[in-house]
């Protein structure tokens, strides 16, 4: 460990013999050790951590510890322990993009009756929907986003873009999620904070014309939608807190690409086998014609 430090701060234009002195060690020492050949871990270490390298920067920088291990045991058959990846992860200088807090508003009285109470299980697709809403800053001003998840693959089936917070920007992402999944009147819950756009009357009505449960959370807490925030916090510090947004339409664009084209179709997910949502319900229909 010593003969690589000194080799760190060589490269970093420190005098062998200054660093060799500072650690403890002898020059000849040291130039043995460089000359030696690298172990067999060491050479199977190198080879891992440019997998680590190129899954985090496919994964666009988002990925820890944990996603790094499923992508390598699952998408790349790579048999390794969580330490080792965090060491290489580590010595590589990559690492996972953290959550950040967000402000607490105020919630409205509720319109409908909590139908989930914070079991947010399905066994089926199309049983139960949460939705949200987020908003971020570009220099034009905000940009906001409503989304529709589906509990039983986390996927995003409904989503929707605007620069207000009106209830149409609500109703527009429920009637992609209607277009798109086509649920049978009677069979699914869509779950809902009390902001004002989820209580206001052309929201309740869509619900009622379309079959569609209503439920919102009676208590004031995130808690009671935590599977949707959750959501929004990790497309809150993948995607929107990377880099200052310039116009409304680059932040769209952004968020629809990253919706489609990653976390739908390609972002694992520990909550469901390491799968992302497609590749889930892709196995689940698979497995189920098998039966």
């Amino acid at each position: 460990m010593r003969f690589r430090l000194v080799q760190e701060l060589a490269a970093d234009g420190v005098p062998v013999a200054v660093a060799c002195r500072e650690l403890g060690v002898s020059p000849s020492g040291y130039y043995e050790w460089r000359g030696r050949a690298p172990s067999a871990r060491a050479v199977v270490d190198a080879a891992l951590s440019t997998q680590i390298v190129e899954i985090h920067t496919m994964s666009r920088g988002s990925y820890g510890v944990p996603r790094m291990h499923l992508e390598l045991r699952l998408g790349r058959g790579v048999r390794c322990g969580r330490k080792r990846i965090a060491r290489l992860m580590r010595a590589a200088h990559v690492q996972g993009i953290h959550r950040r807090h967000g402000k607490r508003h105020r919630p409205l009285p509720a319109v409908h009756d909590d139908l989930v109470r914070r079991r947010f299980m399905a066994d089926a697709p199309d049983r139960l929907w949460l939705t949200d809403i987020t908003e971020h800053p570009t220099r034009e001003g905000k940009v906001y986003c409503a989304a529709v998840l589906d509990v039983y693959s986390r996927r995003i089936v409904g989503w929707s873009i605007a620069d207000h917070l009106r209830a149409e920007l609500v109703v527009d992402a429920l009637e992609m999620a209607r277009w798109r999944r086509r649920p049978q009147p009677g069979q699914t819950v869509v779950h809902s904070d009390r902001g004002s756009q989820y209580t206001a009357w052309a929201f309740g009505q869509r619900l009622r014309s379309a079959g569609l449960l209503g439920s919102m959370g009676l208590v004031a807490s995130a808690l009671d939608n935590s599977m949707m925030e959750s959501f929004f916090g990790t497309m809150q510090r993948e995607l929107l807190d990377r880099k200052a947004w310039a116009t409304r339409t680059e932040l769209a664009r952004a968020i629809f690409e990253w919706i489609e084209g990653w976390y739908n179709p390609r972002r694992r997910h520990t909550s469901i086998g390491g799968l992302s949502p497609v590749d889930y319900e892709r196995s689940r229909q698979a497995a189920s014609s098998a039966a």
